[in-house]
């Protein structure tokens, strides 16, 4: 029975021309064979697998050999190169480093370096896994590198360089190998499919190649298990099935739900993933990535960036054409979000599938936040023609809704906060009618349309909902009117004011009640408050949350007119020494949470 060679030993490449993805390398040391300038030392350092050892072999070959072709390749037929290739070479030595690490292993090898070569003319030393050597080898080993004799070479090679001293790598000529590319590991892979007789799908080869992350010899680990497994046929089944891969087409359909807003087929999908035995974290990554292939098929001059075969990047361009910029945007940062959450969620399965559905509902919140709103529009579930009944202790009273200038909805029902606001007619728009009998029920609600320019305070963040339903809960039915312009005086202006810091401290927004809580605001006129901050970032600040802010002050001051604005101050410094308790009360005022801090670890202040 004939011994097996496995692929990566088998088809390793012997000489510069057949390395693959290395061009600037194999050409730079090609270029210093030709012009008789070879360093004394090089250090080859990259990701496993891209051919650092290959191509230090290769550089050990051809130095040596007596009859190099024009191209700087060895010839392969005079002796010193068969005793290369048969393993019997006196001149070229290897040292695995990272079993052979100490100081005695160094100094037998500077040792051998003091003899010359027998036959050819250098000795090449290749020493893999440089890094591996300990602190006393490096310092043993820095002279000799550095002063070597003129028939030795070193070679190092390392994965991780950062680990190597810098003394070290001083005396070094650096190479660094690139990951290699997919198109270059996937188009190998078919030469040696072809050379073997094994069929193959070229989109199968594609996903070895984006499984082997840029390392050739983990390319060829998985095509020589594949084909065992599916019996020399290598098709895109074969692949995704025996390397537990998810399939395109689940991303391709899933992409179809989410844009159709079919949230139950979308949870049923992800159920069949996870009952396929794929991890949802593996699963909400490669969505991220489909969503970033269909981003980038969205312009031609990054479609290049799709490392997959031509038979998927016609999907994805079919694709990207059908799904909205705004969309991807929203999604990719909606499984970012869920990506970052999900190892410290103890629900993890309902971390992904919130993302879905928060990923279903894109398009309507898009297209709620670009539809106009002008302010003679009013917002209401029911039909605004028909008229509202309410049965007040066995009377009937029977009402139409109010007018423009009121800017309010009475309805039997609650009203939905985020429901799409119609535009009506003022020739259609239903005349006031006093009202009759009794006031309204208590389970009548009214909603106070607001400016056309505060239209995106109506659209909830898809990332922000919890908040926003916490929001929501705290606001009970309040009745105001977009008109009111009540008169208010300083101290009740300092009041609210007050009951707005306390309400920022309540929900951790410590930033801001700071910044609000270091100076009394100042009524300019009895519509305009000055707002004193001592930078622009505290401007900025509070100006994040101005809508907030303005929301709360009209409404508790009932006055719309109500506008803020903003000064820059400087804060006095007296000059004048503190006690520790005056230090300590200013870093409470400044952080409310250092006092809880104290109590919890039971500290005192010293006097």
């Amino acid at each position: 029975m004939e011994n097996f060679i496995v692929s990566a030993r088998k088809y390793r490449p012997a000489t510069f021309e057949t390395v693959v993805g290395q061009q600037h390398i194999t050409g730079t040391l090609k270029n210093a064979i030709k012009n008789n300038q070879l360093a004394q030392a090089f250090l080859f350092c990259g990701p496993r697998g891209v051919g650092k050892t290959t191509c230090a072999r290769i550089l050990a070959k051809t130095i040596n050999c007596t009859n190099p072709t024009a191209e700087m390749e060895a010839c392969g037929q005079c002796d010193n190169c068969l005793s290369f290739q048969n393993g019997h070479s006196f001149n070229v030595h290897e040292l695995d480093a990272a079993s052979n690490n100490s100081v005695d292993d160094i100094r037998s090898l500077i040792e051998q370096v003091r003899i010359p070569p027998q036959a050819g003319k250098y000795k090449i030393y290749i020493i893999d896994e440089v890094h591996m050597l300990s602190q006393s080898a490096f310092n043993a080993f820095l002279k000799t590198l550095e002063e070597p004799p003129s028939y030795a070479i070193f070679i190092l090679a390392t994965t991780e360089k950062h680990k190597i001293l810098p003394t070290i790598l001083s005396r070094c000529q650096i190479f660094d190998f690139n990951r290699i590319q997919v198109e270059d590991i996937a188009s190998h892979l078919s030469t040696i499919a072809q050379r073997e007789n094994i069929a193959f799908e070229s989109d199968g080869l594609h996903i070895i190649a984006q499984k082997a992350d840029g390392g050739l010899r983990d390319a060829l680990s998985m095509f020589d298990q594949i084909a065992s497994y599916a019996n020399k046929n290598i098709t895109y089944k074969a692949v995704i099935d025996n390397l537990n891969i998810l399939d395109y087409d689940y991303f391709f359909k899933l992409t179809s739900y989410l844009t159709a807003a079919e949230v139950s087929q979308t949870l049923l999908l992800f159920d069949e993933i996870l009952n396929n035995g794929f991890d949802g974290n593996n699963f909400i990554n490669g969505l991220a990535s489909h969503f970033r292939n269909l981003l980038v098929g969205k312009d031609a001059s990054t479609i290049k960036l799709l490392e997959v075969s031509e038979n998927i990047k016609q999907k994805y361009l079919d694709q990207c054409r059908q799904t909205e910029l705004s969309f991807l945007l929203t999604a990719l940062n909606l499984a970012n979000t869920c990506d970052l959450n999900y190892k410290n969620s103890k629900n993890q399965r309902l971390q992904v599938e919130l993302a879905l559905i928060k990923m279903c509902h894109i398009r309507s919140v898009v297209n709620l936040a670009q539809q106009p709103l002008s302010p003679n529009n009013t917002a209401t579930d029911v039909d605004q023609d028909k008229k509202k009944t309410n049965v007040v202790a066995g009377q009937e009273e029977t009402t139409k809704p109010k007018t423009e200038s009121e800017n309010t909805v009475q309805a039997v029902a609650p009203v939905a906060k985020s429901a799409v606001l119609p535009n009506i007619p003022a020739e259609e728009k239903p005349k006031e009618t006093p009202r009759v009998g009794p006031p309204p029920s208590a389970t009548s609600i009214s909603i106070n349309i607001p400016k056309p320019n505060a239209i995106s305070t109506l659209i909830p963040s898809l990332n922000d909902l919890d908040r926003v339903a916490q929001e929501d809960d705290d606001k009970g039915p309040k009745k105001v009117t977009g008109e009111a312009r009540e008169p208010f005086s300083y101290d009740r202006l300092l009041e609210v004011w007050n009951a707005f810091t306390q309400k920022m401290k309540a929900t951790d927004k410590i930033n801001l009640f700071t910044i609000l809580n270091n100076f009394a605001p100042t009524l300019l006129n009895p519509e305009l408050i000055e707002i004193s901050v001592e930078s622009k970032t505290q401007e900025h600040l509070v100006q994040q949350e101005s809508v907030e802010l303005l929301n709360f002050l009209r409404n508790e001051l009932s006055n719309f007119g109500v506008e803020v604005t903003y000064k820059l101050v400087e804060r006095k410094i007296e000059n004048r020494l503190y006690g520790n308790r005056e230090k300590y009360d200013y870093l409470v005022n400044k952080n409310p949470k250092l006092d809880e801090l104290r109590r919890r670890f039971n500290l005192d202040v010293n006097p």
